[in-house]
């Protein structure tokens, strides 16, 4: 009987044990931080632009607040490269912009510094689903075959709302996202509307 009685102790030890350290394996701490790079694939919508996903990159590194189990802000700060293509259609393109007939492309370098709430779905505190507001700095536009290369085509900010999905292993993070461009970055004059879309795909570590 007291072998018995010994055993249970024992077995029932192991399992505290185990629990705890699952519990301490998906427990966060407060603050994190983190680099993060990959994939851009954006287009702008609007009638100058041909349809279609363009692939660039991004780059960039973030900070986690965990407030709670379920709860978290994370700021971040990523230079993204985005570009596009002008339709050669000569009925949707400024005529008084650009030269007739050439390929017309378009290069932009943003500083996105994206703010976002960080909710974790499941028990587990690995997947985090990812909303919130971000805005991008102008650092630089290339534009091929203009006529007046010291006119700026575009606005120098914009903001966007992004949305995503977080996948937090314990060093490694892979993740996904859809940012929709909320202003519109025609500079020129207001007879068309232009607009940033982007699905961004990424991997990094979190310290």
């Amino acid at each position: 009987m007291q072998r018995l009685f010994i055993a249970l102790l024992l077995l029932t030890g192991i399992q505290v044990n185990a629990q705890r350290n699952k519990t301490g394996m998906d427990s966060e701490n407060f603050f994190r931080f983190g680099f993060k790079g990959g994939l851009n694939m954006n287009k702008i919508s609007g009638k100058s632009y041909k349809d279609g996903y363009n692939y660039n990159f991004q780059a960039g590194a973030f900070v986690q607040f965990n407030f709670s189990s379920r709860f978290g802000i994370q700021p971040e700060i990523s230079f993204v490269q985005t570009a596009t293509e002008f339709t050669n259609d000569a009925t949707e393109i400024y005529d008084d912009l650009f030269r007739d007939g050439s390929q017309k492309t378009a290069k932009l370098n943003y500083l996105e510094v994206p703010v976002l709430l960080n909710i974790n779905i499941g028990p587990s505190k690995r997947v985090k689903l990812q909303v919130g507001p971000a805005y991008g700095g102008l650092l630089k536009e290339t534009v091929d075959s203009l006529r007046n290369n010291a006119n700026s085509l575009y606005k120098k900010g914009e903001w966007s709302a992004i949305g995503g999905l977080w996948l937090q292993l314990p060093f490694i993070h892979l993740g996904a996202r859809y940012k929709l461009g909320l202003s519109d970055i025609n500079a020129i004059d207001n007879r068309q509307t232009w607009k940033n879309q982007a699905i961004q795909i990424f991997v990094g570590v979190t310290f």
